[in-house]
């Protein structure tokens, strides 16, 4: 009688396995890839997204291996290649233009080899073109420049060399397209290095999204354009831009006291700005800042936008250094502001001068609010006499206009008494402060009851928002 084992023995010994595959020895698997027509192929393998990976498939296809098929790819990525071997397979590719190339060198690379390696792209002609250069080698403290060939198809083109200085073809025979290396170029976005905007621009007679980024060698950023319609700049010197098609300005900066802009930007509607100073060391122990009064500088600007208008914020605090007085509508071409927000790192000592100087520089419209955050640490300095944060002395006594302003709100009050003066100014300027809410966190205190006495003669009940922060957060 067969036991199962017995059985299974003889299943086994039937049909022995082959080393040769299905279609008897000595032959190999059947290739049902090869017989497809070279069109599909193609089109399979550009679903890969990366020419490395459609070069690594040669292993399943005689005929892949044999006709290389990656090279007709219209869209081709290099990721991780090494310059040396990328430039080899860029002399591959057999189609004379590109639809899209994405080159991204890891390993560290000479100046001229970068240079070598934007010519080879640009002799595929892509449509859209992204060079990124993770290291360059720099030899000399001043390497020569690296050409940035003409990219006549390129639509989009994205650039990251590192901090390389860059320059663009000689013009030939003046002015036309060949002078215009770029002539339907649309997007254009560098990531550091040092060229010339301005000539760089005048070169993109399309272009409408351009995007400069950590570009903190260029002492000028030139952007004037007649068809620019969104820009990004990240700038620490001089930005100067003229386009009147500009809807959308975005400004990253760091700001030194020499820091200055030109905006001419009538169809302007999004401006998002976030600026920071944080002073520049001129010597040991000492920086300069920017300054707006002789005791407060400038730590933080922001600009953007809500459903009332534009609202600027300004963060300032107590200079502990030396000051370059800057008038920061000079430095920043500012639009009607409906919000103003300050934070003030007050440090104990008077901010009400500064604030009213702010208050008339900025709140020039209708129908404004000012919101004002006092940051108070549980260690203050002691405001010696005759300190020059209760500049000018006749700050309490002024008349400015104010009439536009509906709402003060201010947080972190402790009615000290240059507070309360400081109340009864905008009280006295500002008579659209129609409606009351008051918050002081000082119930039933005497200096509650102190700051309701002294601003119990005006008239009406007024929109000034007062709020102390829980002793934790002081």
């Amino acid at each position: 009688m067969d036991t199962r084992s017995d059985r299974r023995r003889r299943r086994l010994s039937a049909h022995p396995p082959s080393r040769h595959g299905r279609n008897g020895a000595g032959e190999e698997p059947a290739d049902h890839i090869s017989p497809l027509h070279d069109d599909i192929l193609i089109q399979v393998l550009s679903r890969l997204g990366c020419a490395a990976a459609a070069a690594r498939t040669t292993a399943l296809s005689r005929r892949w291996r044999d006709g290389a098929l990656w090279r007709h790819l219209s869209e081709l990525s290099f990721r991780g290649l090494a310059h040396g071997a990328l430039e080899a397979a860029l002399a591959q590719v057999t189609l004379p233009r590109l639809s899209l190339l994405d080159i991204e060198v890891t390993d560290r690379v000479p100046a001229e080899a970068v240079a070598s390696l934007l010519r080879a792209a640009a002799r595929l002609d892509p449509v859209e073109v992204s060079v990124v250069v993770a290291w360059v080698i720099r030899n000399e403290d001043e390497p020569a420049a690296v050409e940035v060939p003409s990219f006549p198809r390129a639509t989009s083109i994205t650039l990251r060399l590192r901090d390389l200085r860059r320059t663009l073809p000689a013009a030939q025979g003046g002015a036309g397209e060949e002078f215009q290396c770029f002539p339907v170029l649309e997007r254009l976005s560098i990531t550091s290095g040092r060229f010339d905007t301005g000539a760089l621009i005048s070169r993109c007679p399309k272009l409408r999204v351009p995007e400069l980024i950590y570009c903190w060698g260029i002492e000028t950023v030139k952007i004037h354009s007649a068809t620019m319609e969104e820009l990004l700049v990240t700038s620490e010197l001089l930005v100067d831009v003229a386009a009147p098609m500009l809807k959308k300005f975005i400004l990253r900066s760091g700001v030194h006291f020499h820091f200055g802009m030109s905006l001419l930007a009538p169809a302007v509607e999004n401006l998002s700005w976030k600026c920071w100073c944080h002073g520049k060391s001129i010597a040991p122990a000492m920086a300069v800042a920017v300054g707006i009064t002789t005791l407060w500088r400038l730590v933080r600007l922001e600009l953007g936008a809500d459903w009332s208008g534009f609202v600027l914020g300004l963060d300032i605090a107590r200079s502990y250094s030396a000051l370059n007085l800057r008038n920061l509508q000079e430095m920043f071409p500012l639009p009607k502001i409906s919000v103003l927000e300050l934070c003030i790192n007050t440090c104990g000592h008077v901010y009400g001068g500064a604030v009213v100087d702010l208050l008339r520089v900025f709140l020039a419209m209708e129908n404004y609010q000012c919101f004002i955050f006092l940051f108070q640490p549980i260690k203050e300095e002691v405001c010696p006499p005759n300190c020059p944060c209760d500049q000018p002395q006749n700050w309490r006594s002024q008349n400015i206009s104010l009439t536009g302003l509906e709402l003060v709100e201010i947080q972190n009050f402790k009615g000290r008494d240059h507070e309360v003066d400081f109340l009864k100014l905008l009280f006295r300027c500002a008579p659209l402060m129609t409606k009351s809410d008051h918050e002081t966190g000082l119930h039933g205190c005497p200096k509650e009851q102190r700051i309701q006495g002294s601003l119990h003669h005006f008239q009406g009940e007024s929109s000034c928002r007062m709020q102390s922060l829980p002793q934790k957060w002081q």
